[in-house]
């Protein structure tokens, strides 16, 4: 299959960044069944600001962890109802947000829900992987891994642990 030069080829996992989140690394899965990519976030606080509405939000971007905390605020770009996988409908904030897969940036519109129970904090789905990336479903991390040391601790394991 010919590939042009704008289209990235990204595993069915891969560590991402938010950098406007100052999130320098998270774990996400790359799901093409999922329409719209969802972050897990929680104390969500909306608010005004110069008369727009605004989001305030924290997110825990280690997997089963709740270490590293960080606490966002980013204009709503809208409210829709999701239906989640499992049938449950949700009324959610929508963010844009940019995402880096790689070396590719793109900035796509998050849902902010709460995904303890998911094995991913973030999902990034259709609308943010047709800006140029095709899933390899067999391959992950093709963009790259971060030092071992934040890979333990997203395992929830820090310098200490041996």
């Amino acid at each position: 299959m010919p590939r042009s030069h704008l289209t990235s080829v990204a595993g069915w996992r891969e560590w991402v960044s938010l950098p406007e989140l100052g999130v320098e690394w998270i774990k996400a899965k790359l799901d093409t069944g999922a329409r719209t990519s969802a972050l897990h976030a929680f104390d969500l606080e909306p608010f005004e600001r110069d008369g727009a509405p605004w989001v305030r939000f924290s997110i825990h971007p280690w997997q089963r962890s709740a270490a590293d905390s960080i606490t966002a605020e980013l204009p709503v770009h809208d409210v829709r109802s999701v239906r989640s996988s499992s049938g449950h409908v949700e009324e959610r904030y929508v963010v844009l947000v940019a995402i880096r897969i790689g070396l590719r940036r793109v900035t796509t519109e998050l849902t902010l829900t709460r995904r303890d129970e998911m094995g991913f904090r973030l999902l990034v789905g259709r609308e943010a992987l047709r800006q140029g990336f095709v899933v390899d479903p067999r391959r992950s991390y093709l963009g790259g891994r971060p030092e071992r040391v934040v890979r333990r601790r997203n395992r929830g394991r820090g310098e200490d642990d041996a």
